[in-house]
């Protein structure tokens, strides 16, 4: 059909020329700002117009059309009905647009460091290069330095977030809305605030008693509950102790041979990763999608994937946070890259798919690298020393009052924006008052902090409002994680758990976040799985843990050629550091030699 061709390939290049401006605006190079605002209005002008709406229900209605087309055109009718706002709702739109971009260049830009406390002079130093010290550094003041720096960094930008808030709240309101997180909810989930706020407020009752054993460990770690010592006193030791299992020279290997365990692979599509830390560059991991798969006639045309994160290298917890990426970001890369849908509106991550259900493929995966059969079969120091069971054990001990309080910090980003946007005549002062309320309530710290406004996600458009997804999907993987672990007895290196993966990425989008748990699990979306495994005794855990690890020492470790059918090309900014033409193997050797001649 003339008309489904025309939509394709006008949304394919609309959506292209975004997300090229976009990876190079945000991975540091500003000058391209323009551009990508121009080009995002331009897409959200046809997501917008309602002409094409019109045609497609006109082409429903027409005679003789083929079944086949018309459940291509019904997908078509849902995105545009998604996107539909009047002209001067279009206005209020544009200005986000351009006032998000400000904000974003602003903050990237922004000089970063922290006050030494001992010799009061300004030492330069990232976001994440601050926020690993106070989770790792030992010098109490140090960490609390770092804390402070990290809190005041926001309050430039209070002004620009304000009038941000005040904006899409307009824009929210014209369209019938109670306010901008009532409609991401909607929009997103097909869910209201008070579903998804029910669901939390459920998790909150049975989990925060976790907060009166972190009190009573208080009695044996004095100062345990200030907000700058709270991570380090609790996890900074085991940072430090698992450190030298992850080394990030080696992630890509384990990376590749992981993903190729599982069955998982990208169908053709090309890779481009850009994962050190640099000035300029937005300090928050992502995935995007330029090229969308899309169809010529009937051949399938596989679609690319650009993902990021901000490696420090040679700090100490960053080899893990990185290999986490590898995991996370390439989950997300692996489901779209997966998809079969012949309409191109179905095959990307915003609306009509659900931030909840794309969170859920990429927590999952990542949830593969944290789990403890994952460590004893991949997870070695340099010199190919196991990790050690015994350290696995002492950490379940240690930090099992945590366990509870697992979803805490993802709620409390969805609390936080909730009261934000419905708060009437919203001041400076409001703001500041709620970050800090909500941080008490959700982390019940001994002194409060703003440490919550700092959150990436809250300052632009595709992911503000959003973070709830991060919550269900959680909720989801621990309901998947079940159900493969009944069905199979093991995750890790098991190729039947990704191709049962693959059957529903397929779908992109074309169903809702409900109907595809369920396509996954056979079970309704519900918390008693993820109850179940954070309300667990430390013996059960460890019992647990021993029982998988045994699993897997039945099954063969994956030792043939890596192939994830993938063109990968490894970055740094503007220069390239590898590429897989000749083999996996020797792109992920020339990454490792690139590495450790920057520790040089």
């Amino acid at each position: 059909m003339k008309l489904l061709e025309q939509l394709n390939n006008t949304l394919y290049k609309l959506h292209k020329s975004y997300e090229d401006y976009f990876w190079i605006y945000y991975m540091g190079d500003h000058s391209v700002e323009k551009k990508m605002n121009d080009a995002e209005k331009k897409r959200e002008s046809f997501r917008a117009n309602p002409k094409y709406l019109r045609e497609v229900l006109e082409a429903l209605e027409t005679k003789g059309i083929s079944k086949s087309d018309a459940e291509k055109l019904k997908l078509w009718k849902i995105f545009f009905e998604r996107y539909q706002v009047p002209e001067s709702v279009t206005e209020i739109k544009n200005k986000i647009i351009d006032l998000e971009s400000k904000l974003h260049k602003d903050r990237s830009s922004q000089k970063e460091g922290y006050f030494d406390p001992k010799t009061k002079k300004f030492v330069e130093a990232s976001h994440h290069k601050m926020s690993a010290m106070v989770r790792t550094e030992a010098d109490e003041s140090l960490r609390k330095a770092c804390f402070e720096a990290l809190d005041e960094s926001v309050l430039p930008h209070l002004d620009g977030y304000l009038e941000l808030v005040s904006l899409r709240n307009q824009y929210a309101k014209a369209l019938g809305y109670e306010d901008f997180y009532a409609y991401k909810a909607q929009i997103e989930e097909g869910m209201t605030k008070e579903h998804i706020f029910k669901i939390f407020d459920d998790i909150y009752d049975k989990t925060k008693y976790g907060f009166e054993e972190i009190r009573k460990l208080e009695k044996s770690k004095p100062g345990l509950r200030k907000p700058w010592n709270f991570g380090y006193m609790m996890t900074g030791d085991f940072t430090k102790e698992e450190d030298p299992y992850f080394p990030f020279e080696e992630s890509m290997m384990r990376w590749g041979t992981s993903f190729a365990a599982l069955g998982i692979d990208f169908k053709d599509a090309e890779l481009t990763l850009d994962l050190l830390d640099r000035k300029g560059k937005y300090n928050n991991g992502f995935c995007h999608w330029p090229k969308l798969v899309r169809y010529e006639g009937k051949k399938r045309i596989p679609g690319s994937s650009n993902f990021t994160c901000n490696v420090v290298f040679g700090q100490v917890g960053t080899g893990f946070e990185g290999m986490n990426t590898l995991f996370h970001e390439g989950g997300h890369a692996a489901h779209f890259s997966n998809v079969t849908q012949t309409e191109v509106c179905v095959n990307h991550e915003y609306p009509p798919m659900s931030t909840a259900w794309a969170e859920t493929q990429s927590m999952f995966i990542d949830a593969v690298l944290s789990s403890v059969e994952w460590r004893s079969r991949y997870a070695k120091t340099v010199d190919g020393k196991e990790y050690p069971f015994e350290l696995f054990e002492r950490k379940v001990k240690q930090l099992h009052p945590l366990s509870p309080l697992g979803l805490m910090g993802i709620i409390s980003v969805c609390a936080l924006e909730k009261r934000i946007y419905e708060e009437k005549n919203l001041t400076k002062e409001k703001l500041l008052s709620i970050a800090k309320s909500v941080f008490l309530k959700y982390t019940d710290r001994s002194e409060a902090s703003i440490r919550l406004l700092n959150v990436p996600h809250l300052y632009a458009w595709g992911s503000s409002c959003s973070y709830h997804g991060y919550g269900l999907a959680e909720i989801a993987l621990a309901q998947w994680r079940e159900y493969f672990y009944k069905k199979y007895g093991y995750i890790v290196d098991n190729p039947k758990v990704g191709k049962e993966m693959e059957k529903v990425w397929k779908f992109g989008s074309s169903k809702t976040f409900a109907e595809l748990v369920k396509i996954a699990t056979g079970k309704p979306l519900s918390s008693k799985a993820f109850i179940t495994s954070v309300t667990n005794t430390v013996d059960t855990k460890i019992k647990k843990a021993k029982m998988k690890i045994k699993k897997l020492q039945a099954i063969r470790m994956y030792t043939k050629k890596i192939d994830l059918k993938a063109r990968i090309k490894l970055v740094h900014g503007k220069e390239k550091i590898a590429d897989n033409r000749k083999s996996f193997e020797q792109m992920a050797h020339q990454f490792k030699k690139y590495l450790l001649n920057l520790k040089k």
